[in-house]
């Protein structure tokens, strides 16, 4: 009688309303993935492999090669974590490490102001301002416009960089303030205490930071439409040569957001092509969270104090 008292104590309105909408968002996701597995079972068994290996994406031929919008895609989520990442872990560590607390707040919130910038008016930005910059900057490229894969990674970089900046701020914060203290006793200077004390027990909360904005970066559709010049079948010779970077290309998020998913709704083969796109996307983006939250709980277990 006392474990039944126990277990219906333990069992609050608040805990069972909390798990009921956790099982109504597995269910949903569930059901997402399994309605674009089974919407995209045309294009596999049409294309097979080819379907992300092949290099051709001609929907009236029904030929359905995914590959050139897979390389747009890590190369700009690439370019833009390549440029946020250091700026993102710096800022956190000036935030962290050198401001007094009277200004690390206000300037930490200056800088999450930029993740409430609508998607839309950063790629009217990158319109008006950045690939004017691109298209001046690399003029010995003989460059056709501003738009390309260099442009929508810059601006993706802006748009994660408040992503990267806060999370390792906090990551940075958990640190205890003791150990700090400690270091400095023993003769460490503040940038050394930073480095070899802060960033050293911080780490696997910046790489998670890291994470979740390639997660973005991956998943952003508008303003990487807008600058990335939308040129199918933009799949370089060599994937480590640098020209292409400066060329128009397109993404996953880019062509699940143009004009085509309208037309392919009328033709079932090339709707599934459309749906396929966008379960490997999903696939993608799912796995970097789930590693994301793996390294998170690694690192809560490693911070938890030993009984």
């Amino acid at each position: 009688m006392l474990s039944l008292r126990n277990a219906a104590r333990h069992w609050t309105w608040t805990r069972l309303a909390s798990f009921a909408f956790t099982l109504l968002a597995v269910a949903f996701l569930g059901l997402m993935l399994g309605l674009f597995v089974w919407q995209s079972l045309p294009a596999w068994k049409h294309a097979g492999l080819g379907y992300i290996t092949g290099k051709t994406w001609y929907f009236r031929q029904q030929e359905f090669g995914a590959l050139a919008m897979i390389y747009g895609t890590f190369v700009v989520s690439a370019v833009a974590l390549l440029l946020a990442a250091p700026v993102g872990v710096g800022a956190a560590l000036f935030t962290a490490e050198v401001l007094p607390n009277r200004w690390r707040l206000p300037v930490k919130a200056a800088v999450e102001l930029l993740a409430g910038v609508p998607s839309v008016v950063y790629g009217l930005l990158g319109i008006l301002f950045l690939r004017n910059w691109v298209y001046d900057g690399l003029e010995s490229f003989d460059l056709l416009s501003g738009d390309t894969l260099l442009t929508a990674g810059i601006l993706l970089a802006v748009m994660i960089l408040p992503t990267v900046m806060t999370l390792s701020d906090d990551a940075l914060r958990a640190v205890p303030a003791t150990q700090r203290r400690a270091a400095r006793g023993l003769g460490l200077t503040r940038a050394e205490t930073a480095i070899l004390v802060g960033f050293a027990q911080s780490w696997r909360g910046m790489l998670t930071a890291l994470l979740l904005a390639l997660g973005r970066a991956l998943g952003e559709t508008i303003a990487v439409f807008l600058v990335v010049g939308r040129r199918d079948n933009a799949l370089p010779e060599s994937f480590y040569s640098i020209p292409p970077l400066v060329e128009a290309g397109q993404t996953l998020t880019s062509k699940l957001g143009g004009s085509e998913t309208n037309i392919a709704y009328g033709d079932p083969l090339h709707w599934a092509a459309i749906v396929g796109l966008a379960l490997f996307l999903l696939s993608i983006v799912a796995g970097i969270s789930w590693a994301g939250a793996r390294l998170m709980r690694r690192k809560e277990e490693c911070d938890a104090p030993l009984a």
